[in-house]
């Protein structure tokens, strides 16, 4: 059978398209040489090359919809002058890497600094250049929904979900209150997330504070064990040590990340970042 290169990218076009009786009867052709299929196989490849696109169009809408991102946000509509947010380390962060080891991001800071448009922006990429599966949740909603499956009797459901997506986007940590119990069921959660399904969580809460969250001063050491954010290429080339990076948003206000309670791990946290 003579090499063709055309032939050959329909063939891999119809596979990817899950059509294996017609990339095998297309294969047949090609070991013909049949003319006629010669002729045809530009405005075939066209054919096929506008349905792969369509599909992808559709694929990305879907996953879109199932994020259930409150608003549409990207990293070019986030104002970095503004900020004093370690403009380097998000970019980082927007590629996506973090997800191929399942690490976590942490975004600190109060009301209109920026963290959930930095953190839906993370997904949005996420879907749309990295065909990932994401899902957003306000942090209270989340938990209602645990409390809720537990009185039904459907325990691990929302996990079982979870764990299948490359990413959950948790909105709003320590923002509104819940119950103990609501902070067990998420302690769970996120154990059972954790070095599987990476997790983004912004927040207003400092470290030291995670531990009234989560009930009876449960905290996930997953989480709160405070690791040092390194560059990825330093990462790849020992064994990986980051639990979480830490991105501090709160000297928008003139606050010193860690001087409200007296958290000075939370300010040696912010400056591994600043170097990173």
């Amino acid at each position: 059978m003579r090499h063709d290169p055309a032939g050959a990218a329909i063939v891999i076009m119809l596979r990817s398209l899950k059509m294996p009786g017609m990339a095998q009867a297309v294969h047949d052709l090609m070991e013909q040489g049949a003319p006629a299929f010669e002729a045809a196989m530009p405005m075939l490849s066209q054919l096929l090359k506008a349905e792969m696109a369509e599909r992808e169009v559709r694929s990305i809408s879907y996953h879109m919809k199932a994020a259930r991102f409150p608003a549409y946000k990207d990293l070019s509509g986030f104002d970095f002058a503004a900020s004093e947010v370690n403009e380097a380390l998000v970019r980082q962060l927007h590629r996506c890497e973090f997800m191929d080891a399942a690490e976590n991001v942490v975004l600190i800071g109060g009301p209109g600094t920026g963290k959930s448009h930095v953190a839906t922006a993370l997904g949005v990429q996420a879907i749309e250049h990295h065909r990932k599966r994401v899902r957003f949740f306000s942090t209270v909603e989340l938990v209602n929904a645990l409390e809720q499956e537990k009185a039904q009797g459907r325990a691990g459901k929302i996990a079982e979900a979870l764990v299948k997506t490359e990413l959950v986007i948790l909105d709003e940590l320590g923002y509104l209150p819940f119950s103990a119990s609501g902070g067990a069921l998420l302690f769970h959660l996120l154990s059972k997330l954790y070095e599987r399904t990476s997790v983004i969580i912004t927040t207003n809460l400092s470290f030291s504070e995670w531990a009234s969250v989560f009930g009876d001063g449960q905290c996930p050491s997953t989480w709160c064990r405070r690791p040092r954010a390194e560059p990825s290429a330093q990462r790849s080339a020992r064994p990986r040590v980051t639990l979480a990076v830490i991105v501090d948003l709160r000297r928008r206000f003139g606050l010193r990340p860690g001087t409200e309670n007296g958290d000075d791990d939370d300010r040696r946290e912010n400056g591994a970042d600043r170097a990173g």
